[in-house]
């Protein structure tokens, strides 16, 4: 499931642009979560938890994932600050993980 712009609120093109390129790792992976919002003017943050990352590395689950956004233009991936690629089990032991449940409004 794909949410877009639920931390923020909003949700604009470069945003949309990522969220389209992730469908496709949906598509493929229907148990995964998707999560991104923008925060203040530069930062796109997205999350992934997904039960298939579990026999994957770190460096294994960015692999799959950045084969999908360098689809996308520079302009667009300049804007990513946080790609945050858990399990359900991590997302309890991630601090990074309270950024995407309780974010802290930007001052930008």
């Amino acid at each position: 499931m794909i949410h877009a712009g639920e931390n923020s609120g909003e949700s604009d093109g470069d945003l949309d642009a990522v969220m389209k390129v992730l469908a496709k790792y949906e598509a493929q992976h229907p148990r995964a979560e998707i999560d991104g919002f923008r925060q203040g003017s530069f930062s796109i943050r997205i999350r992934i938890v997904d039960p298939d990352f579990a026999n994957l590395s770190r460096t294994q689950r960015h692999d799959a994932i950045w084969k999908l956004l360098d689809e996308l233009p520079e302009e667009v991936l300049s804007n990513l600050s946080t790609i945050l690629l858990l399990t359900p089990e991590e997302t309890k032991k991630s601090f990074a993980n309270v950024e995407f449940d309780d974010p802290i409004p930007s001052k930008l």
